[in-house]
């Protein structure tokens, strides 16, 4: 029998197991579902296939960092509890560390070899999962790297070194002094973290973004009754300070507000003799985009006192 790709996911989907499990479960079966879940099963490679289900939207972001480089992952685990957890914790240290290596990419994270361990970095997740007893999920990975400066990195709300519920990168190509580029790049790291700029500049702000914004200023000054030269202007205006709003180097920089971010790299520039460019930042915030179950919980007390 022919193993299709709909055939796979659907087995990986049920069992938690990993793609080519699932494909060589299917062969050995002649594609029979049931069975397949079966060899799984028998082979202890879908023991965390209960737990699938459940919504991992806690865990932590951790960050790790090399000369000229840096990562961030975001690791997910189902309860916040977990986040306290002193063996999560060293697996979410040990993938930061190993995604490194991995260019962003997460199907590269997954299959290299975890630090001081000979089994990669999926395996190492599944045997967590069994192990602590809740699902878990590596949601993403990215990396930044320069050719000659620093990659500075800030994690917000950290539970240890590294990790925590925010994990900003800031890539800084400049020939300066080291020291000063890091110390500089962790205020702009941090100004990140709590700004959350959607693009670096406004060239590479998403075109469907600006013209919503565009149509919802023309709508705004429309309303005033003002002629079309008018109402063209004042939208011009309030795109500017949209622009000023959602962009790094043209916000405000938290720590010095009289100045923007692109001010206080020219600045550090004169300080050092040599210029200084952020070239990309990367911000994870841990959960972003992911839809909890809400629960009752006042319903599920009494639902276990048999109400």
């Amino acid at each position: 029998m022919s193993i299709t790709a709909a055939m796979v996911k659907e087995l990986r989907e049920t069992t938690g197991a990993g793609m080519m499990d699932c494909k060589t479960a299917l062969k050995e079966t002649d594609g029979n579902m049931e069975a397949a879940i079966d060899w799984l099963r028998a082979k202890g490679l879908s023991k965390a296939a209960k737990k699938a289900g459940r919504v991992a939207a806690e865990g932590l972001v951790g960050v790790s960092s090399a000369d000229g480089k840096a990562a961030v992952i975001e690791l997910n685990s189902e309860t916040d509890f977990v986040a306290r957890n002193e063996n999560f914790q060293k697996l979410v240290k040990g993938v930061a560390e190993a995604a490194l290596d991995a260019d962003g990419d997460l199907g590269k994270l997954n299959g290299a070899s975890f630090p001081g361990s000979s089994k990669t970095v999926e395996d190492e997740i599944k045997d967590a999962v069994a192990t602590i007893g809740e699902n878990m999920t590596l949601r993403r990975v990215a990396s930044l790297s320069v050719s000659e400066g620093v990659v500075a990195s800030y994690v917000h709300s950290a539970v240890i070194e590294n990790l925590g519920k925010i994990g900003v990168l800031v890539a800084i190509e400049s020939s300066g002094d080291k020291a000063k580029l890091n110390d500089f790049g962790r205020k702009v790291a941090m100004h990140v973290a709590a700004t959350n700029p959607l693009a670096l500049t406004v060239d590479q702000l998403d075109a469907d973004v600006v013209e919503r914004e565009r149509a919802v200023f023309v709508e705004q000054a429309r309303e005033s009754g003002k002629p079309e030269n008018i109402i063209e202007k004042m939208v011009e205006g309030r795109m500017r300070k949209f622009y000023e709003e959602v962009t790094l180097l043209k916000q405000a920089f938290v720590i010095d507000p009289d100045n923007t971010v692109e001010k206080a790299a020219e600045a550090l520039a004169a300080e050092l003799g040599t210029p200084v460019k952020i070239t990309a930042f990367v911000r994870f915030a841990l959960g972003e985009g992911i839809e909890k179950e809400e629960s009752d919980f006042a319903a599920e007390v009494a639902a276990a006192a048999g109400n």
